[in-house]
């Protein structure tokens, strides 16, 4: 019996030739699936054909996403968008999605069952790292990391030291998996994680789903973390047993296995937490933001962090019955044609509109100043996303409050950063 390992390394050990893996390593692995989008894939497709063999390595293994700039805004994203379409039919590539089908990739491919427990993902998006809220271990790369993976199925990693982060206890209301990833990197700052592993465990998420894990292991980039993951279970398997067309493999840590450090939280003192700009790592409770008495333009309510029909459901919670402040806007963006299609079902739809709410099409839109909401200087926004650097929604000198569905819809109420408590 070898020495124990963490989650992540045997997940790395499994998809190498090796017989043991240890943080540090540099290793060839193998790749389950390897995604690209509308912004990063075409340098890939470009970096590809420079290397002039005549397939790629897997029709099935990779995952051709455009969700950034589609519906196409401009000429330019016309073009992106039109390599992604050409390369897919060119290369037969079983999982690219057109607009009409598609939604934002990090919840689309958990979603489709084309990411499962135990697999290895690479992605030219740097929040590829949601993944591994199913037990994968899932990384953002380079695009010509991406061009290499297309070819030949492989790429080399560093194998990453782990920190262990345990939240115990129930959560209050309010408070999601959103609140809790900010205040781990309010708490350890966005570098205090760079390059390893935030496994998150505890009794803690037994009180929460999977639309929380996948937000919390999305956000650990926030964190500088190569990726973010948590071990399987009983949740894991109710939500992938009905998705995966292939086989699937739960993996744990073993007991003794070495950890860099070993975070410990009680979830029951933690509130919805804010994030002021411009850094993630900006984090305070809501009760402390909202004495601020901090007037918004815009509230944002989707992405891959926060766009899922759990977050859409909370919100119209918030929002039913309700207005929105004058000369307030307030954007939901569904993060996939499926969750689009079941708040419709739910009447969910209705509610946003009726509170006077703008419903989008499936897209990443304004998280990373796309489109579907662009600041203008000065204006202020908060936003159910995981970036708030400076100029990242539109024009430099806006602003971005990072807070969970439920607190982005009580702001768009009272026109000003609220905690939910303050219209229910």
């Amino acid at each position: 019996m070898g020495r124990p390992l963490t989650i992540t390394e045997k997940i790395i050990l499994n998809h190498t030739d090796l017989d043991d893996v240890m943080p540090g390593d540099i290793v060839n692995a193998r790749v389950d699936i390897a995604l690209g989008n509308d912004i990063t894939a075409p340098i890939a497709i470009k970096e590809f054909e420079t290397i002039g063999i005549k397939g790629v390595f897997d029709r099935q293994k990779i995952a051709l996403v455009p969700d950034h700039f589609v519906p196409n805004k401009d000429i330019l994203s016309a073009r992106q968008a039109k390599m992604l379409r050409e390369f897919a039919k060119t290369y037969d590539i079983k999982y690219y999605f057109e607009c009409g089908e598609a939604g934002v990739e990090h919840a689309l491919l958990p979603e489709k069952g084309i990411v499962l427990p135990g697999d290895l993902v690479i992605g030219a998006d740097s929040h590829t790292c949601t993944y591994g809220a199913l037990g994968a271990f899932a990384t953002g790369v380079g695009s010509t990391d991406l061009a290499y993976a297309f070819a030949f199925g492989e790429l080399w990693l560093k194998v990453p030291e782990s920190i262990k982060v345990v939240f115990e206890g129930r959560p209050k209301k309010w408070v999601s998996g959103k609140d809790l990833v900010l205040y781990l990197i309010g708490q350890i700052g966005v570098e205090g994680a760079n390059y390893m592993a935030l496994e998150f465990s505890g009794n803690t998420f037994k009180h929460l789903g999977m639309a929380d894990r996948f937000t919390i292991s999305n956000m650990a980039i926030e964190a500088g973390a190569k990726s973010g993951i948590f071990e399987p279970d009983e949740i894991t398997e109710e939500y992938v047993k009905g998705r995966a067309n292939r086989d699937y493999t739960f993996y744990k840590s073993d007991e003794g296995a070495k950890y860099a450090k070993v975070l410990n939280f009680n979830t029951e003192i933690i509130n919805p937490q804010v994030a002021f700009p411009h850094l993630p790592e900006n984090s305070v409770d809501i009760n402390e933001a909202s004495a601020k008495n901090i007037k918004i333009d815009q509230s944002v309510i989707g992405s891959c962090t926060n766009g899922r029909i759990e977050d859409l459901r909370i919100a119209a919670q918030v929002l039913k019955g309700k207005k929105i402040a004058k000369y307030t806007r307030l954007i939901v963006i569904p993060a996939t044609v499926e969750v689009y299609r079941m708040a419709e079902k739910e009447g969910l739809i209705d509610i946003f509109m009726d509170a006077g709410a703008v419903v989008s099409t499936p897209t990443c839109g304004p998280c990373l100043g796309g489109y579907m909401g662009i600041l203008a200087d000065g204006e202020r926004a908060i936003s159910s996303t995981n970036r708030n650097f400076k100029g990242r929604m539109g024009d430099v000198t806006s602003e971005v409050y990072l807070a969970n569905p439920a607190v982005c819809a009580a702001s768009a109420i009272l026109g000003k950063i609220s905690n939910p408590e303050e219209v229910m």
